[in-house]
């Protein structure tokens, strides 16, 4: 990853995250600031990183979900930067319970941090640059909200998938490889075709053919509780790795753990087609095996130590079918039906 190095001529930063809907929604908002520069970073460091913002008089946060470990400082840091800059917030992850009320915070839980980064820009921006959007919603499986299902009727929907599934399955080939990130967001902020862009078919392709080998190992260890379904050290893309376990296990829920030897634990990956919310069970249950997760109701991750781990597995698959129980009896309202969107 190259060095970052302040561009003084820029009077905007941006912080995005580095999956497709963090690159879409950076992208989306260097076409509103074109002279912007863009950093990537994740939860758990944004709080650190954020002294790279020192001098800008912009700064916009893209996609970056809210650690609640370090939420109050993180609220502190921001309050601050608030008062000496223009601060523009913008995700769909759940924000913590208390405070995060703030005008700079732009969130809905019923949207990609794309298409919110569309609206909150709107006025900025070309009405094409909705395609990038697009793109985001798909790549982070929320293509079926009004807005994205009504701007998908402007273009051909098998190109915005062909374009959409070209750019996705790049950008998880690339894994930390920073500089095509940056690339990727320089020229989707001009609105280019993702096919037309260097390396990223060449990419995508490398991408299927892992993926396909992923699905074949996948088939043969999954292993199955009663409402979850489970593979350890598949060999390849966690999250991809989470689904087809669902798939083959045949349950509902799907999850992907990966060893982590520096830290003992098992990094797990989650995948839903339940309408239980893996965010606030993992939130609940992690902590009381030593661990954290937490993430969207339907793709949520976890860290847990690995003493722990089958026993973390045994009780969340019962918390999930007593959930699940639960929402069948009392026929729980979805949420995004209650919650306005905050811009």
């Amino acid at each position: 990853m190259r060095a970052f190095e302040r561009d003084r001529g820029a009077e905007t930063i941006i912080f995005t995250h580095g999956d497709s809907d963090g690159i879409c929604s950076g992208a989306i908002a260097k076409s509103a600031y074109p002279e912007s520069q863009v950093y990537f970073t994740n939860p758990v460091s944004l709080l650190l990183k954020l002294e790279l913002a020192q001098g800008y008089r912009r700064v916009i946060i893209c996609d970056i979900a809210i650690d609640e470990r370090t939420s109050t400082e993180l609220l502190q840091k921001l309050n601050k930067m608030a008062q000496e800059s223009e601060l523009i917030y913008i995700d769909h992850h759940p924000v913590p319970e208390k405070g995060w009320t703030e005008r700079w915070l732009h969130n809905d839980p019923c949207v990609c941090s794309s298409e919110l980064t569309y609206k909150v820009f709107a006025q900025r921006l070309n009405r094409d640059v909705r395609r990038v959007a697009i793109y985001g919603a798909i790549g982070d499986y929320a293509d079926d909200s009004d807005s994205i299902k009504e701007w998908c009727q402007d273009w051909d929907k098998r190109t915005l998938f062909f374009e959409a599934g070209a750019l996705i399955q790049a950008i998880i080939y690339s894994g930390r490889e920073f500089d095509f990130k940056r690339v990727l967001v320089d020229h989707l902020a001009k609105d280019r075709l993702p096919s037309s862009i260097p390396d990223v078919l060449a990419f995508a392709k490398k991408c299927s053919e892992l993926e396909e080998q992923l699905r074949l190992r996948v088939k043969k260890q999954v292993k199955s509780l009663q409402n979850l379904a489970y593979v350890i050290d598949p060999k390849g893309y966690k999250s991809k790795s989470a689904i087809y376990a669902a798939a083959y296990g045949q349950r509902k829920v799907g999850a992907s753990a990966e060893y982590r030897q520096t830290k003992h634990a098992y990094d797990v990956s989650f995948r839903s087609r339940s309408p239980v919310d893996l965010n606030q069970i993992l939130r609940t249950v992690a902590p009381m095996f030593g661990g954290t997760g937490g993430g969207l109701a339907e793709a949520a991750g976890a860290r847990i130590p690995v003493t722990n781990f089958k026993a973390f597995l045994n009780d969340l698959d019962t918390v999930i079918g007593e959930e699940e129980r639960r929402i069948k009896e009392e026929h729980i309202i979805d949420k995004c039906h209650k919650q306005p969107m905050k811009i």
